[in-house]
Parts: C-alpha cells; sequence; structure tokens
C-alpha cells in the first residue's frame, strides 16, 4: 500500500516550524544562564572601558555649565566638597557609561533568548521595537544636552547672578550635584522621547486609536503641562515651553503611528477574509 502523501502545512504550522523545536524548562534555565553571563561579561568590559575615558567625558558634561557661566561672566569652575568627591563621580560616570556601552549587547542577549519562541513576524517587530526605543532615547538625550541644559543653566545662572543688590552672590557648583542634575533632566527626555513607542505598543493591542488621541488631545496637553512642570528643574514658564514642544510634537507622531498600525491591521483582516479557505 502506498504511503499517503503528508497533509500540507497551514500557515500557522509553518510558523511554529520556523520558531525553532521547543526547548524543555532545563534548557530553558541553561540558555538563560548562558545569556545572563554574556551580559554581564559585556557590562565588565563596558565598565572597564567607561573608567578609560570618564576623565573625559566629565569634561564633555561639565561644558554647559561652564558655557552658562562663561555668558554670565563668571569664572567657569565646578567645585567638589568632599574629599573622595571626584573619584566618586570618577568611578559613577565610568559605571554609568559601561552600562551604557554594555547596552547594545545586552539587548542582544536579551533577544537570542525570546527570538527561539517567535514567530518570524513577531521576531521582525520586537527588532523594530528594540531599535527605535533605542534611537528615540538617544534623541531625547541629544535634544537635553544640546538644547535643553544650555537654556536651563543660563537661566539658573543669570537668574542668581542679577539677583543681587549691593553685593556679589557668586555660584559655589558642586560637581557631584550637577551631575545629578543633567542624569535626571537627560534620562527624563530620553525616557520622554520613547512616547511613540508606547503609542506603537498600545495601538497594535487596540488599546488606543487615532480618533481617541486626537479627540482626548486637550486631557493629553494638560498631562504634558503637569509632566514639563515636574521635570522642568527651573520655575520660568520659557524653560517649560522649551519642555513642551518636543512632547507635543511626539504625541502628534504617535498619532501617525497609531494611524499606520491601524491601516496595517485592516489591511491584513482584508487580505485574510478575501483569501481562500486552506
Amino acid at each position: 500500500m502506498a504511503a499517503s502523501a503528508p497533509p500540507e502545512l497551514t500557515p500557522r504550522q509553518h510558523a511554529e516550524e520556523e520558531s525553532g523545536a521547543a526547548m524543555s524548562f532545563f534548557d530553558h534555565l541553561v540558555e538563560l544562564r548562558k545569556r545572563i553571563i554574556s551580559a554581564l561579561i559585556a557590562v565588565g568590559i563596558g565598565m572597564a572601558i567607561g573608567l578609560t575615558v570618564a576623565r573625559r567625558f566629565i569634561n564633555f558634561i561639565s561644558q554647559p555649565m561652564w558655557v552658562a557661566l562663561r555668558a554670565n561672566h563668571i569664572d567657569p569652575n565646578l567645585y567638589y566638597t568632599h574629599p573622595a568627591g571626584y573619584v566618586s563621580l570618577y568611578i559613577s560616570i565610568g559605571l554609568y557609561l559601561g552600562i551604557a556601552l554594555a547596552m547594545p549587547w545586552v539587548l542582544y542577549q536579551v533577544w537570542l533568548f525570546v527570538a527561539p519562541g517567535l514567530y518570524k513576524h513577531e521576531r521582525r517587530a520586537v527588532a523594530s521595537f528594540i531599535g527605535s526605543s533605542m534611537f528615540l532615547f538617544l534623541c531625547g538625550i541629544a535634544f537635553g544636552y544640546f538644547v535643553m541644559l544650555p537654556q536651563v543653566l543660563t537661566y539658573v545662572v543669570a537668574f542668581a547672578n542679577g539677583g543681587s543688590v549691593g553685593g556679589s552672590i557668586k555660584p559655589l557648583i558642586d560637581i557631584n550635584e550637577y551631575f545629578d542634575l543633567i542624569l535626571v533632566v537627560l534620562v527624563g527626555l530620553g525616557v520622554i522621547f520613547e512616547l511613540p513607542v508606547v503609542v506603537f505598543i498600545l495601538s497594535l493591542f487596540g488599546i488606543v486609536t487615532p480618533k481617541f488621541l486626537m479627540r482626548n488631545f486637550r486631557y493629553a496637553l494638560l498631562l504634558i503641562t503637569v509632566a514639563a512642570a515636574i521635570v522642568t528643574p527651573t520655575p520660568d514658564a520659557t524653560t517649560m515651553l522649551i519642555f513642551m514642544a518636543p512632547m507635543v510634537v511626539l504625541y502628534f507622531i504617535g498619532v501617525l503611528v497609531s494611524y499606520a498600525v491601524l491601516r496595517n491591521k485592516r489591511a491584513k483582516e482584508l487580505a485574510e477574509g478575501q483569501a481562500p479557505p486552506g
């Protein structure tokens, strides 16, 4: 008796074939251990590199403060008030730089761990998500360093410098406190710039739509104003508006992203509805 031909695989079964064979729980633990060790090694190497360039990076992050002091005709000096203050800053910056340098490899290890359990289209989506998140986060940091910090620092120094009567009030800026300030500002802006990615995820799950986002823009603007007031380290309206402007632009970019997601989902649903039954 002739052997019957194997049945054709459905698209879903093809996808399951692409995702690889199932792994046991023990295999998952071994794979997780391997990825964690690889990520930790990368962080260690990154920290070693970060410590070698930390001194130059301290000069780099001090530039906005030096510019603000010179603009107000003040000696561009930063200070540390603890005997080990500079050493502590040096080590902290080295560690932060190490994590930042190792982050692409760490994310790649996360990808290698989760990718075998994903379908082909899901792999593309996750890869795009990681790439877009990193790009937008770096854009937020760049905006904070090159646009936000010069405005904020020049204002706060000029405010104190112009308020003295009958004497002089000069800033004695602790470099560790200065670093804490710009870390909050830069990381905060980096997170804010992730707004289109958040909208993409919510749209993908059908939680928000372009119509919903546009209809509730006035509430979003209120939340943006509150967030800008919290994140802005100065009380003036100009600085807060500088914070708000990119957030509003990112909101409307999110609307376009939501529209693209919705259109793509409808196109897929229409294609599946017109496809002949398997």
